[in-house]
């Protein structure tokens, strides 16, 4: 799977970016992973205390740029850090790379290769495209993992992506300065923000099959401290797409939809609510007429938010805009500006 299709001097400029921290154990077996084709590999010292920066400088190998922080920010920064770079280096593909050795470098040529077709604008691994690695996967992380994958989907408006959390990503570099570095979280919200960000320029993500590798390395993404601290990140992030992509942007049928819904909701709860408070407080049962008032707008209501619902989802985006910004480019270019 590292061979490249094509001649070499046919190759884009792939990049991979490396976020290093404590990666002393692992960091030399991933470097000296990475297959020919790729042309660059920055790896991102994020303040280590260990001595990967001294390893990654004594390693020989020409393509490698070593960048180091003063202070640790986190592997989001490290990673925008890294895209700086990259783009300083000429790359037309950035993969990121983790220094945990859970990412196996035999992977990266279907990783990009929707990028390279045209078919895409990001790339991200998911591990659990086959059953036989979500039957290996304890059941509460299962359950875990699938609670904070729909929360995404929600989030980003990519309701056809899975396994949020996989590092193992690939963009192309023209859709880079479109990002909202502000949005983007510095530490491990770093993925989940970037699919949200990406989401809010309607680029085009899929996903790729990648196998698992655990071996030695140790992830310190903490699962509780996942579920605890991602929720109402993504909550946050769902209202943001939602006022931006069907408010501000645009207003059409699934903004009528979901005022429609919340109007006959809001009316069926709040009527029902005060009808069932009379009802307790003076011991009558109510008629048969106001609890059809209130149930009928509620039933009717769920319906429009379930239909806004599927007109979301329907909307994922489907052109990758990697081709006109490309265009864009050249043309900008031709004209010299």
């Amino acid at each position: 799977m590292d061979n490249f299709p094509g001649r070499e001097d046919e190759y884009p400029r792939i990049v991979v970016v490396i976020p290093a921290y404590r990666a002393e154990k692992f960091i030399i077996k991933i470097l000296s992973g990475i297959p020919p084709f790729v042309s660059n590999i920055v790896v991102v010292d994020d303040c280590s205390p260990d001595r990967t920066a001294e390893l990654v400088y004594a390693f020989n190998d020409s393509r490698i740029c070593l960048v180091s922080h003063e202070t640790n920010q986190g592997v989001g920064k490290a990673m925008l850090t890294g895209y700086c770079k990259a783009l300083e280096l000429g790359a037309k593909i950035i993969v990121k790379m983790d220094s945990d050795d859970q990412m196996d470098p035999a992977y990266l040529v279907p990783l990009i290769a929707p990028i390279l077709t045209g078919q895409a604008d990001y790339t991200k691994g998911n591990r659990f495209l086959h059953a036989n690695e979500l039957k290996a996967m304890p059941f509460i992380r299962r359950i875990g993992n699938a609670g904070l994958s729909f929360l995404t989907k929600a989030a980003s408006g990519y309701w056809n992506l899975f396994d949020p959390t996989n590092g193992y990503t690939a963009i192309h570099t023209s859709v880079v300065p479109l990002l909202d570095t502000t949005k983007i979280h510095p530490r491990y919200f770093f993925e989940s923000s970037m699919l949200i960000e990406l989401g809010m320029h309607r680029a085009v993500i899929r996903d790729v099959y990648i196998p698992a590798r655990y071996g030695d390395g140790f992830s310190s993404l903490s699962v509780w401290k996942t579920l605890i601290e991602f929720p109402p990140r993504l909550f946050s992030a769902f209202l943001r797409r939602f006022m931006v992509q069907y408010f501000i942007r645009d207003f059409g049928i699934v903004s009528v939809l979901f005022l429609a819904g919340l109007l006959f909701s809001g009316f069926g709860l709040i009527f029902g609510g005060y009808q069932w408070y009379k009802s307790a407080v003076t011991g009558t049962v109510a008629p048969t007429g106001t609890v059809m008032v209130a149930t009928l707008p509620l039933i009717l209501g769920s319906q429009l938010l379930i239909q806004a619902l599927v007109a979301d989802i329907q909307s994922i985006p489907q052109e990758p805009i990697h081709n006109q910004l490309d265009a864009l480019e050249r043309l900008n270019q031709a004209l010299g500006k």
